[in-house]
């Protein structure tokens, strides 16, 4: 049981609501702890410095302890009201930052989206079954973004999640997870639903079972299971057997799911614009969710 807001909650949630509206009107994105200082869960009590390093041309994030929303918003006259958490992949280890995370979010924007970073806690074990702490994470951000969303000027049915590599794995997990909740509710954020409304998943990472080639039982697709679109390439050392065998889980569930699978494009192409037609899923995607009404124009009360 959720425990009663006090006045220092209440105080956190009108400062995000007026850092927002200020940054807003700067041009600026805000930056946004997803948890009450000492209050992260599972969090070892001297975590490591983060650091972030370029390396290849990515700027990469690591030793994350402190997760983070930075919210980048659209010109006024463009904003749908949709709003997407946005999950950078680096398998689990770091955060590719720019490739999968700020270049994300400006194409968002030029949609009339509002792009949300998570900055996830990361080294995380994939294999720990209980308290992961990038699920812990991605839900809580679900539920803070939902809970603010009329402050935010943000749709409350039309907040999606999208991600990438490790970042699709964490996507895929949210969008059939929502119903258990990986953590114990600290307070009346955590009464917000944590369900993305539609997911985005970019060349996913461990969604099958290598050795069955079926999709792990920890993805409990359903009749509830939020609309998907999946872009993998089939140059892809991540086989796009991930994006594909979920698709038809969905498919089968007769849930709306649109799969692109292009035949080059290797792994962590992100949005970067290169010869090869994988380049062009962005279109492809802002096609799908203008099909599925996620951005209509906003109607303000």
């Amino acid at each position: 049981m959720a425990k009663p807001f006090n006045g220092f909650a209440i105080a956190g949630i009108l400062l995000i609501a007026t850092s927002l509206t200020a940054t807003r009107a700067a041009d600026a994105p805000a930056v946004i702890d997803i948890w009450p200082a000492g209050k992260v869960p599972g969090n070892p009590k001297e975590p490591a410095a983060e650091k972030m390093e370029d390396s290849g041309g990515v700027k990469r994030v690591s030793n994350v302890s402190k997760p983070t929303l930075t919210v980048f918003r659209p010109a006024k006259d463009k904003d749908t009201g949709a709003a997407v958490v946005i999950c950078p992949g680096g398998g689990y280890s770091i955060l590719a930052w720019d490739l999968e995370g700020t270049e994300v979010a400006q194409w968002l924007n030029s949609a009339g989206v509002t792009g949300i970073i998570l900055k996830y806690r990361v080294p995380a074990h994939y294999e720990k079954p209980h308290g992961f702490a990038p699920l812990v994470d991605a839900q809580r951000a679900m539920s803070l973004v939902r809970s603010n969303a009329k402050e935010w000027g943000i749709d409350p049915t039309r907040i999606g999640m999208l991600g990438f590599s490790a970042g699709g794995n964490l996507t895929a997990l949210a969008c059939t997870n929502y119903d258990k909740r990986s953590y114990d509710p600290i307070d009346d954020i955590d009464q917000a639903s944590c369900r993305p409304d539609f997911g985005v998943l970019c060349y996913p990472a461990w969604l099958i079972d290598d050795k069955t080639h079926q999709l792990k039982d920890q993805f409990r697709v359903n009749k509830k299971t939020p609309p998907m679109f999946f872009v993998h390439a089939g140059d892809d050392g991540i086989t796009a057997d991930n994006s594909a065998v979920m698709y038809m889980a969905l498919h089968d569930a007769k849930l709306p799911a649109e799969l692109h699978i292009y035949s080059k494009g290797g792994h962590g192409f992100g949005l970067r614009p290169t010869d090869k037609p994988v380049s062009t899923w962005p279109k492809r995607c802002e096609a799908w969710m203008k099909s599925l009404g996620l951005l209509k124009a906003r109607v303000d009360h």
